[in-house]
């Protein structure tokens, strides 16, 4: 099908605002009753619902807009529409592009709301463009590539006023809210020390550039995939799915994951950034994240919450099948979290563990005994289920002037994402031999001379030879601050603009 046969107006040339301009004008001398009035106190009226476009609708973002499917679903944008293809039957009506800057330029005013969930690497150029056109948008996890593009985007989302949401659905769930309020309330003390893990990488990582050139499928349009990335061929090692693993368009298991398991840390502990990472990991090369690596963040003292203070706290987050050493106190054969990851809260009076998405928190040693605080958070019913989305939706119809944002908003998902990706730094610079000095304000690595240099695999072989191991490893010299620079804040590709 091709998007040039649609009509993208969706409405016979007549856009939305014009619509409700005339709609407006004819019905002069009438009394217009707002849709708590027609629909009953909380309620909707069947014109109450928002207008929602997808940019990158072929995995994730196909739940998402499942989960929003009370409103209207007017356009769908994707790169690849056969990998999209479940979701255009999913929406039938919805006007169907490639290009989300050709879908913004025909249907612009036909949208209320934007749901991004392309691939890390191009969550900023759609969100931003949404944003600075009006959009509410909501953008899944990471929020961004690189720690100043989520910096960026929450200073539009601060001067465009829209609301926002980022996808990590466990920060509307009870578990995060219930960890906060039992960590403030000071059920475990004092908090220095926290760990947390994920069981990521699901797919191949510390993977090289592949060498062949095959065709591209003619249902995807690898250019508009590649967007602001450096230029490469197509390769099917790259997308679906597996883009994760690249650094030109991921960001790995901790970009995968980080946004959902460090969130209940973040947020009970009001951590914004840290003073100090350092990285190690599995062998890293110039093109894809390592198969399993640890981070140290050392966070400095914050203000007290509740009950207890702040004090500086060391964070250790561990993937590809690394973990912290079991705590005491938990029974032999219980697993830590689940099998996804987890984090553990280490206090001065006790241990709180939770699971992905900080689902079903308990203290050690209190399992059958959990504390009862009162709530401190409104509780956002089936988060796990839609109800994060919805959350999202509900906030956008509010007026602006007495609006409750939702809990994810970029205003704290922004910062979130900034620790999560830093991590993604230690880990490239590990060759520094050195815990890497961070300037939050300036988003500056202040411990790099210019002339420091950092070597990086850029490609490994090994065969054997007569039954004697043979190994061929490569290097790239690379001048350290240049390229602290470019993982903080990468250049993009001609045409690709912030």
């Amino acid at each position: 099908m091709d998007q040039n046969n649609n009509d993208h107006s969706g409405n016979n040339g007549i856009s939305r605002q014009d619509f409700l301009k005339t709609s407006g004008t004819l019905a002069a001398g009438f009394t217009i009753l707002p849709s708590s009035i027609v629909s009953g106190i909380g309620g909707k009226a069947p014109s109450d619902k928002l207008n929602i476009a997808g940019i990158g609708v072929g995995g994730i973002g196909r739940g998402n807009l499942n989960s929003m499917s009370s409103e209207n679903i007017v356009a769908l944008c994707d790169v690849d529409w056969d990998y999209a293809a479940n979701t255009f039957n999913d929406f039938p009506d919805a006007q169907k592009f490639k290009d989300f800057r050709r879908m913004f330029d025909d249907m612009g005013d036909d949208i209320d709301a934007v749901v991004v969930a392309t691939p890390d690497h191009t969550h900023y150029v759609a969100a931003a463009e949404a944003m600075r056109r009006g959009k509410h948008v909501f953008v899944q996890k990471p929020l961004t590539h690189s720690v100043y593009e989520s910096r960026k985007l929450t200073e539009i989302a601060r001067e465009t006023g829209v609301v926002t949401q980022m996808g990590n659905q466990g920060n509307s769930a009870d578990g995060i809210r219930k960890i906060c309020e039992w960590i403030w309330n000071g059920e475990i003390g004092e908090v220095e020390e926290v760990h947390a893990w994920t069981n990521r990488p699901i797919w191949p990582q510390g993977l090289e550039r592949p060498t062949e050139t095959p065709s591209t499928p003619p249902t995807l349009d690898w250019d508009l995939f590649v967007g602001p990335a450096p230029w490469r061929p197509y390769h099917p090692s790259y997308t679906p799915w597996n883009w994760r693993a690249w650094w030109d368009y991921g960001t790995g298991a901790l970009g995968d994951m980080g946004c959902h398991i460090i969130d209940p840390v973040f947020k009970a502990l009001q951590l914004g950034a840290p003073g100090t990472i350092e990285g190690s990991s599995t062998q890293i090369n110039t093109e894809s994240a390592p198969r399993a690596e640890k981070v140290i963040y050392q966070f400095p003292r914050r203000p007290g919450k509740g009950n207890i203070e702040m004090p500086p706290v060391e964070f250790t987050w561990y993937d590809g099948g690394l973990m912290p050493e079991r705590p005491d106190g938990i029974p032999d054969g219980k697993t830590m979290g689940d099998n996804g990851g987890g984090a553990m809260f280490v206090g001065s009076k006790g241990t709180l563990i939770c699971s992905t998405y900080a689902l079903d928190p308990y203290i050690i040693g209190r399992e059958n005994d959990p504390p009862k605080v009162s709530k401190q958070f409104r509780r956002i019913p089936d988060a796990m289920e839609g109800g994060h989305e919805m959350d999202w939706v509900r906030a956008c119809k509010e007026p602006e002037g007495d609006r409750t944002m939702p809990s994810s908003n970029f205003e704290y998902a922004g910062p979130l994402t900034e620790v999560v990706l830093m991590g993604n730094l230690a880990v490239r610079l590990q060759d520094l031999k050195r815990t890497l000095q961070w300037d939050g304000e300036n988003m500056e690595i202040t411990n790099i001379g210019k002339d420091d240099e950092i070597s990086v695999v850029s490609s490994d072989q090994f065969e054997v030879v007569d039954g004697d191991p043979k190994f061929e490893t490569s290097y790239d010299t690379i001048n350290a601050q240049e390229a602290a620079r470019s993982y903080i804040k990468r250049s993009y590709r001609k045409g690709w603009n912030y």
